[in-house]
């Protein structure tokens, strides 16, 4: 493995770790992915919820829809997010 690939390894276990602790802890964890706006996002909620968001111009964050559960399990998916259990 080289370095690179070591510190990507590293990196997204961080995230994996990040967003449990952030659902845990009740609050949401916010999802980048490279398919959306650049003023948009995904938050998730510890209940389980995941919203598609759109930051304004009067950098207000907005919620533009909620998903689906299919929509948000299949997300999860996408990116190899467990399910936590909160």
């Amino acid at each position: 493995m080289t370095t690179v690939q070591a510190i990507s390894k590293m990196g997204t276990a961080y995230v994996r770790k990040l967003r449990e602790i952030k659902l845990k802890s009740g609050l949401p964890f916010m999802i980048n992915v490279k398919e959306l706006s650049t003023n948009q996002c995904y938050l998730e909620y510890p209940d389980g919820s995941i919203k598609l968001m759109a930051v304004s111009e009067a950098s207000e964050m907005n919620v533009v829809r909620e998903l689906s559960t299919t929509e948000a399990n299949k997300l999860r998916h996408k990116l190899h997010f467990l399910p936590i259990a909160v």
